[in-house]
């Protein structure tokens, strides 16, 4: 049987409008000592929903979920949904380089109240297209939690291309979103095509995201909210109203930083930036390490232009 061609279950539904605009992706705060800071996580949900965030996506590269252990990463999803309470939806990155691995935090996440979970294949071996088929539908039939189908190839060793991300899309339950990071704008025009334009793909490359919303995403899933979250946020929303004069001008505005921050590592250049803005979330953890004096001087300078008006 060719698993590729199979159609999904038409009594699959979800709500189009649940997951949309900008999905900010909070770090993993860390204490002295190493451990989770677990106050400054709930404070940093807090803000990032506070300025605007239409949802919380935690456990993604940003929140440094490859470095946590089992523990760790599960007190930080409960943490994480726990403190955004339904004021917005939350989408669970449950990646790992197992398939069990993957199935057990899909199924922790959506135990706990996860609106959605987020999956990127991660290789060690090259795995073929019919080994991450088979990974991808183990953890769609794990739970009945919508899955971010979630494309990057630089952190994964991974890369989906178009037409195979639709046939997957078309072919498992449950599996209704892309993010694309690939930093190839091509890939979204190419997904928008095969599907006639029916599936959501939300933009994942930061310095792309102007050129993704003027392709149709349907959402920006970005670290950028950390630092800068009205204006991420004044970008979405001029770019929903057909505005895309005042989207050029403050994507410009903002692109800078969006180009160091992704440059510099996002975990570190995150944290850096947090604590210019006076929040303390901790050193990223090893072997990532702090931003140098340097590049935190010139991530200030850079803050300063984004935030002038």
């Amino acid at each position: 049987m060719n698993l590729l061609n199979t159609t999904k279950n038409p009594t699959m539904t979800e709500s189009p409008s649940q997951f949309h605009g900008i999905i900010a992706y909070p770090v993993t705060p860390f204490a002295a000592d190493g451990s989770v800071d677990e106050t400054a996580l709930r404070r940093l949900i807090d803000r990032l929903i506070d300025d605007g965030a239409h949802a919380i996506a935690p456990l993604g590269s940003t929140g440094e979920s490859a470095y946590l252990t089992e523990a760790e990463w599960q007190r930080v999803a409960a943490i994480s949904i726990e403190q955004a309470n339904r004021r917005v939806p939350v989408i669970v990155g449950v990646s790992d380089l197992t398939t069990a691995g993957a199935v057990q935090r899909a199924r922790f996440a959506a135990q706990r109240g996860s609106d959605a979970v987020m999956l990127l294949p991660v290789s060690y071996w090259k795995l073929s297209e019919a080994e991450i088929f088979e990974h991808v539908s183990a953890v769609a039939r794990a739970t009945d939690t919508p899955i971010m189908l979630y494309n990057n190839p630089a952190t994964s060793g991974v890369d989906m291309q178009p037409e195979f991300i639709v046939r997957m899309v078309n072919a498992i339950d449950n599996v209704t979103m892309v993010k694309e990071s690939t930093g190839d704008i091509q890939r979204m025009h190419r997904i928008a095509q095969l599907s006639d334009h029916r599936i959501r793909f939300y933009n994942g490359c930061n310095p792309l995201a102007l050129e993704a919303f003027a392709a149709g995403a349907t959402g920006w899933c970005t670290a950028a909210a950390n630092l800068i979250p009205a204006q991420v946020l004044e970008l979405y929303q001029a770019a929903r109203a057909g505005d895309f004069d005042t989207a050029r001008r403050v994507f410009y505005q903002q692109l800078p930083v969006l180009q160091f921050i992704l440059k510099g590592g996002l975990p570190t250049t995150v944290k850096a930036g947090l604590s210019l803005r006076g929040f303390d979330a901790g050193a990223p953890r090893l072997p990532l390490v702090a931003a140098s004096m340097e590049s935190r001087v010139e991530l200030a300078r850079l803050l300063d232009q984004a935030l002038a008006r």
